[in-house]
């Protein structure tokens, strides 16, 4: 996701109509420029071990005293180790999620044209589309999204927001909100880990900066030879993924493997961004992640991401360079980072990996 100045992207085929043709017709071959033969034959550990254990984050145990140091080292932990993690009793009201939900599957529902109407214009990341398409003849992610900027509110762009389902604009503004409070709970607490004062971290992400990514992964009867979102880290400081039915297909890569991440009903899942890498001079890791596709059934995905306000400096924490006796990472404007960050396009960690000072 981005701001509308990062610039847009190249139109390209819907991907669900694609898929409804190609998978009705036996003699229909998949468009070239989907199929990436290797990286879906990459090795995956599918199940057992340590797909497992991706670490998990109960709220409740942050919130009681008895029990808030060890989770809040646990919570560290997991940014360190894995950059991932779910979280449980996370405060969310269930029907703030099922009705979003809802709506989502609604608006993917619609006929194309009705979805048509919100289509990316140049320029602008925000509505249905794809994003990081420059070239035409480069290799397509078999999905379809549709984007929005939530906040801070005044830079909502209303003409993305789609008014069917009639219930879609509340739905949204009540998940973006109860979402926000959560990640503010989480930073306040990754801030006690680093050893920061909590107040002025969370003053970096002032007017808390949000923007969404719903994502619909038709299925491919050839799954094996497409990939739903390519690999890739997050540039935000942290994402809340939300699973929207109960078709998996998220992998993170983990000691150089790609493991499949199976979300717990209810969860969700977390990961680290480049921008908080930077910010904890490199304690916390933001990993590689791709999406896979199902070659029966749908998935859907929404994704929050969560970024610093737009004058902050994106560097390592100066009392995290002080106790660790160097800053490990460069220091450079918010806007000069997305810059950096498209311009990288979807590239594993190249671009984190580009701000390192060694």
């Amino acid at each position: 996701m981005a701001h509308a100045e990062a610039g847009g992207s190249l139109p390209v085929p819907n991907v669900q109509e694609l898929a409804q043709t190609y998978n009705n017709r036996s003699d229909e071959q998949i468009p070239e420029n989907y199929i990436r033969v290797e990286e879906a034959a990459e090795e995956v550990i599918l199940d057992g071990g340590i797909s497992s254990a991706i670490p998990i984050i109960d709220v409740h145990k942050l919130l009681e005293p008895q029990s808030s140091k060890e989770e809040c080292a646990k919570l560290g932990s997991a940014c360190r180790q894995w950059g991932f993690f779910q979280v449980i009793n996370h405060g969310v009201p269930n029907e703030v999620i099922s009705s979003f939900k809802k709506d989502m599957t609604e608006f993917f529902k619609q006929p194309l044209e009705a979805k048509k109407v919100y289509s990316m214009i140049p320029g602008n990341l925000q509505g249905y589309g794809q994003h990081f398409v420059v070239s035409e003849d480069q290799k397509l992610d078999w999905a379809d999204l549709f984007s929005l900027v939530l906040r801070p509110i005044d830079s909502r762009d209303m003409r993305f927001w789609p008014s069917h389902p009639p219930s879609f604009r509340s739905s949204v503004e009540r998940y973006s909100s109860e979402a926000a409070k959560l990640v503010s709970f989480l930073l306040k607490f990754l801030a006690m880990d680093m050893g920061v004062e909590p107040e002025s971290f969370l003053e970096i992400f002032r007017g808390q900066p949000q923007s969404m990514r719903m994502t619909y992964y038709p299925p491919c009867r050839q799954a094996d030879k497409v990939v739903g979102l390519s690999p890739h880290t997050d540039r935000m400081g942290l994402t809340l993924l939300l699973q929207a039915n109960d078709v998996q297909g998220l992998q993170i890569r983990k000691d150089g493997k790609w493991v499949a991440i199976n979300a717990l009903d209810g969860a969700f899942i977390v990961n680290i961004g480049d921008t908080l890498e930077i910010l904890s001079n490199g304690r916390y890791k933001s990993i590689e992640h791709r999406a896979m596709v199902h070659p029966t059934r749908k998935r859907m995905s929404v994704a929050l991401f969560h970024a610093v306000c737009r004058e902050a400096t994106v560097g390592p924490l100066p009392e995290l360079v002080k106790n660790d006796g160097e800053a490990r990472y460069g220091s450079l404007s918010y806007m000069e980072f997305v810059k950096r960050f498209f311009a990288a396009k979807l590239g594993g960690r190249g671009h984190v990996e580009s701000i390192k000072t060694s």
